[in-house]
């Protein structure tokens, strides 16, 4: 029968907008000859002295944030024996908690293989993404980093080796705006674009970044998604809207592991005391600027319960949609959920009349 599950799924409608999401920890796979083993980086003061320069180097680009340092950088340090697809350091990352993954040294073969433990994670609950180079996975989970020839203070990096930095400039950025436009100050130069490439790249579910002329800042938050379907519309493109849903998953999961999973009876009233919370929650992050204000709700999903009351072999089609709304469920709680998050202003269209 397994653990009980709490599955809360967001579905696009076809007119509805959804956004955005936050994290705040990022997740470094390295090798190294020294100082193997499993550290959580708070300042440049935490990085292990025993570590390759180019190896301390990552874990400063993480550290560097976007509005925000990240909460912090857990790493764990292989060496190239176990490190041989990842799979080593992906099994210790199933133990902690992170929200952004970079591996400097991925290669191109090990990419299918960590697209499918990532989507394994999700599937399980806990919600982690990753910023991977050349990484078309057309997953919202996937940040697809392109920009090659990075020139930093005279040192020039390949996108492989700026994932770190594009992991935790994510990783900083509030939830209430997104990393659109935001500026690399310490970049002096990058590949360059034209505005239609840019456009092309975007639109390929590629993250860039670009000289606009002045500095060096990013052309969209967007993952490596593409194909949209029934379930997930446009708006999971956006690396802001795939965090918002995130968080929200992880926020109403936990609290109803923690907190009501296994400790009350399932009658009708204590079910509406799950309705209360969450819809409580919505109103917080309506206040926060994270969801539309007044349209965000939760309740009995009627329908759901229909059919599980009809496979029981009770008869339902004589019974009201009240009736069904209290009936005795078992131990099964069928819940249905409606919102729309605020995104980030991003197009913005201006008409002057002469």
């Amino acid at each position: 029968m397994g653990l009980p599950q709490v599955n809360i799924l967001f579905e696009t409608l076809a007119a509805s907008t959804i956004q955005r999401g936050e994290r705040g920890i990022v997740a470094l796979l390295l090798k190294d000859t020294t100082a193997l083993g499993t550290y959580e980086i708070f300042s440049a003061i935490d990085i292990p002295t025993g570590l390759s320069a180019a190896n301390k180097i990552q874990i400063e680009l993480s550290l560097m944030g976007g509005v925000n340092a990240p909460l912090k950088v857990i790493v764990r340090v292989g060496d190239s024996a176990t490190e041989l697809d990842w799979t080593v350091g992906m099994d210790w990352l199933e133990t902690v908690k992170f929200d952004y993954l970079a591996i400097p040294d991925v290669l191109p073969t090990d990419l299918t293989g960590i697209y499918s433990w990532l989507g394994e994670q999700r599937t399980n609950g806990k919600k982690v993404k990753a910023v991977l180079p050349d990484a078309s996975a057309d997953k919202e989970y996937v940040i697809n980093f392109t920009t090659d020839s990075i020139e930093v203070a005279g040192v020039t990096y390949t996108n492989a080796q700026y994932c770190s930095r594009v992991a935790g400039l994510i990783a900083g950025t509030p939830l209430n705006i997104s990393t659109t436009f935001q500026p690399l100050s310490e970049v002096d130069s990058v590949q360059s674009y034209t505005k239609a490439q840019l456009d092309t790249a975007v639109n390929n579910g590629e993250f860039v970044i670009f000289h606009d002329g002045e500095k060096v800042k990013v052309a969209r938050g967007v993952n490596s998604f593409k194909t949209t379907n029934a379930d997930k519309g446009a708006s999971f493109k956006k690396i802001k809207i795939v965090d918002i849903l995130d968080v929200i998953h992880t926020d109403i999961a936990k609290t109803i592991a923690d907190n009501y999973i296994g400790k009350y009876p399932n009658s009708y009233d204590n079910k509406a005391l799950i309705l209360t919370a969450i819809q409580a929650y919505y109103k917080q992050l309506e206040a926060d600027q994270l969801l539309d204000t007044d349209v965000n709700t939760i309740g009995i999903d009627i329908d759901a319960q229909r059919n599980y009351l009809s496979g029981l072999g009770v008869d339902v089609s004589k019974i009201t949609d009240d009736q069904i709304k209290v009936a005795n469920t078992g131990d099964q709680v069928f819940l249905k959920s409606s919102i729309k998050v605020l995104d980030a202003m991003e197009d913005i269209s201006i008409s002057v009349q002469l």
